[in-house]
């Protein structure tokens, strides 16, 4: 390959790399050869980079593994080709980025990232497509600063400053200098002004790659460098250190590429920032290290810094003091596409077993500052035994004993103590040692306090106290003896039906759960509740209220792990809360004796009624007065002594249940005492029915003097009588036109006199 970069000494071997990793990305751009877009007006693929995010990153890492790696390259220190680690870090890291950008439909956009320092304010930017970055290149870009802020008060006019229009990559022959300084110098220089990214010649799987896009590999290369050299991002017109900022003033710096807008429309960017944003770098946290034969598993939260660190150093000891980097390139963190962001990221390292090792990592930003170091980690490897027992058989003794037998290879007798044998009561369980201290050559062993269920492990002990365990035995002794049965069940139900229960837990270690049942009727067929058995000691449960029944009934049974099951419990009967009120009493007669009211009503017919209640109101009083009140036996009648003549009383009866729920009133009759004898009544009191005008027409006779008027009371078929009207004194014909058909009234007549006597009654009957 043909470039400017050959006429660099000892630079040879640099170049093969990067065309090796060029082809690297051949191979990611064929597997998405079929979801690229059509090429655009210019020629050049529509940024299939920025499209890909449908390939899942197994794929991708197979293709690595194959073409690249092998067992050991899996642990970086273990690769014999270092730098080929560097092309998993360099192709995965930018996968994440570019994996992120918006789709070419919409205008190449300018993204501007800055960093506070303590005197100075570092930026760096870049166009987010390969040809909108290489437009960018040719034309340059202006950065822009407004001042918005000073002493935390908004200035009324920005104050600007161009700090500069032709931020452009450095002279080709700039390059030569910085090659040699760096990896990332060469690596840019190449994707600047290198003629060709593309290895040439080959068949077979080489003519497949040699189909990638060279642009795109130039873009990918460029920003990797930037993002892991500052130097390299100023060198390339991407970034830039701001030395003449005041501690009390925010900017917006604002970047906009110089690209003509008839030959490529784009968007600026820009940030927002002062010194007074300056923090200090964090230190990595949750670094945590599993050490295992001859490796170390190291791991770290780089989600909670994502947005700080892009790489990390990774440094280790032997002596706690003396730290070395395992790796001259940094460690990119790694994430997936379309998938959801890992939190942890992991460095797998080769190490010698018996020997202490210490590790810790430090951040490194986008511009090149190093963080502080993590909190140190340390651990020995050690060697894995071999061989692993199986427990091959089990024999029965006794309900409490049995004899496990398993095996191991007597080769690996040597390189064991002994065997120690676990148990736990699932077989997820804690196992927890039962029997230690059992001889090397021993392939049996007794245990004799067996429980229902037992879950046994058999556990070779190596020399150095490494371990290997057997998979799991269940012995299960014959069990018929049910659990005890159920106690202390207790509930509760409130005002909507829901049904509270508890009880006491049974003491038995094979206990499953409990099956629940419930009844309406005592003496009923309970129905269960629970599918399976219950694990709980606390169940709920809902129930009707608004019905007649006023208990609900339950019961509890114990089921073991051999699904024995306990007596049922005791019952528990609750009642219910009560929501629906009595029926309504009503009377049925009333009669004034000797001055007195007789009154007689039929009872409410709910069960549940404890008593009814005899209210009173006077023609003067404003509220109606218990007058009497009657047990829960049947009866049905009173006599209000307790009245005066000449006054007019309103009677109404009300039941009450247990719950203290009330009926609504039935309905009142009314009632005047006379105030002595009987007087003079009225005298050929008829009733007759006028057809055509559908009314019932009253006549009497009364010569009487003295009188304030009648009173005409009125009583539908058998219903009592009510006063229906009261007539002036000279009336002696009424005319009643509220009629229904078929209907028999009875009308009731006495005369008021003056002196608030009455006459005795006189009645007439007829069918309408």
């Amino acid at each position: 390959m043909k470039n400017i970069i050959l006429n660099i000494k000892k630079k040879n071997s640099l170049l093969r790399w990067i065309e090796i990793r060029g082809i690297a990305f051949k191979i990611i751009d064929i597997i998405f050869m079929h979801n690229t877009p059509p090429t655009s007006p210019e020629g050049e693929a529509s940024n299939p980079f920025l499209r890909r995010k449908g390939l899942g990153m197994d794929v991708l890492q197979a293709i690595l593994y194959f073409k690249f790696f092998k067992y050991n390259c899996l642990r970086p220190r273990g690769c014999s080709n270092l730098k080929s680690i560097v092309l998993l870090v360099l192709i995965l890291s930018f996968y994440s980025k570019a994996g992120n950008a918006q789709s070419t439909e919409e205008l190449p956009e300018i993204k501007v990232i800055a960093r506070a320092q303590e005197d100075q304010i570092l930026l760096r930017w870049s166009l987010n497509t390969p040809i909108s970055w290489k437009k960018g290149n040719r034309y340059g870009y202006t950065l822009e600063r407004y001042t918005i802020s000073r002493d935390r008060q908004t200035l009324a006019q920005p104050e600007k400053v161009i700090i500069g229009q032709r931020f452009m990559p450095a002279p080709m022959m700039e390059w030569e200098m910085l090659a040699e300084e760096s990896d990332q110098g060469a690596i840019m220089a190449q994707a600047l002004w290198g003629e060709s990214f593309v290895v040439e010649g080959g068949g077979g799987l080489a003519s497949v790659i040699n189909r990638a896009e060279e642009q795109q590999q130039r873009f990918a290369f460029a920003l990797y460098a930037a993002d892991q050299n500052f130097h390299i991002a100023q060198k390339a017109g991407l970034g830039y250190v701001d030395t003449t900022v005041q501690p009390n003033e925010k900017y917006l710096y604002k970047v906009v590429a110089n690209i003509p807008e008839t030959e490529l429309k784009t968007k600026e960017g820009g940030v927002y920032i002062g010194i007074m944003d300056y923090e200090p770098l964090p230190e990595p946290v949750d670094f945590v290290g599993v050490f295992q034969d001859q490796s170390t598993l190291l791991s770290w939260n780089s989600k909670i810094l994502k947005n700080t660190y892009n790489a990390y150093s990774i440094e280790r000891s032997e002596d706690g003091s003396n730290f070395r980097k395992l790796s001259s390139v940094p460690y990119a963190t790694l994430t997936r596409a379309q998938e959801k962001e890992a939190a942890r990221t992991l460095y797998i390292d080769s190490i010698a077993n018996s020997q202490n090792y210490y590790y810790r990592i430090k951040g490194i930003t986008s511009f090149g500052e190093t963080g502080p170091a993590s909190a140190i980690v340390t651990g020995t490897g050690k060697s894995v035994l071999k061989y692993v027992p199986h427990l091959i058989s089990k024999k029965l003794l006794s309900q409490d004993e049995v004899e496990l037998i398993w095996e191991f290879p007597e080769q690996g007798t040597p390189e064991i103590t002994g065997f120690s044998l676990k148990r736990a009561n699932t077989a997820q369980g804690v196992y927890m040692p039962v029997v230690t201290n059992i001889p090397p050559t021993a392939r049996r062993i007794r245990y004799d306090k067996l429980r229902a269920s037992n879950y046994f492990k058999i556990t070779a002990i190596g020399k150095e106290n490494n371990q290997r365990d057997s998979f799991s035995m269940l012995v299960q002794p014959i069990d018929s003896i049910p659990p005890k049965q159920p106690e202390g069940l207790t509930g509760t139900v409130d005002s909507t039906g829901v049904v509270q229960l508890q009880w006491t837990p049974n003491t038995e270690e094979d206990i499953q759960g409990y099956r629940i049942y419930r009844g309406n009727r005592k003496n009923e067929e309970y129905s269960q509740l629970t599918e399976a058995p219950y694990t709980q000691t606390k169940f709920t449960d809902t129930v009707p209220i608004a019905n007649m029944g006023s208990k609900v009934y339950y019961q509890l049974i114990a089921v073991d792990r051999r699904y024995n099951m306990s007596k049922p419990s005791a019952i528990l009967e609750l009642t219910k809360p009560d929501v629906v009120p009595p029926t309504m009493p009503v009377f049925t007669s009333y009669a004034i004796v000797k001055g007195h009211v007789q009154l007689e009503w039929a009872n409410s017919s709910s069960v549940d009624v404890e008593g009814h209640y005899i209210y009173r109101k006077g023609e003067k009083d404003a509220n109606w007065n218990l007058v009497h009140q009657s047990p829960k036996s049947k009866n049905s009648s009173y006599t209000d002594k307790n009245v005066e003549a000449g006054n007019y009383y309103n009677y109404t009866v009300i039941a009450r249940d247990e719950s203290g729920l009330e009926s609504a009133p039935a309905p009142p009759v009314s009632v005047i005492i006379p105030k002595s004898g009987l007087r003079e009544g009225v005298k050929g009191f008829y009733a007759n029915v006028n057809q055509y005008e559908k009314t019932i027409v009253l006549s009497w006779r009364f010569k009487g003097i003295d009188i304030s008027g009648f009173e005409l009371y009125r009583a539908v078929d058998d219903k009592p009588s009510t006063l229906y009207k009261v007539l002036p004194p000279q009336t002696q014909l009424f005319t009643d036109t509220k009629l229904t058909i078929n209907t028999t009234y009875k009308y009731i007549i006495r005369v008021v006199y003056n002196d608030g006597s009455y006459s005795e009654y006189s009645s007439t009957k007829v069918t309408y």
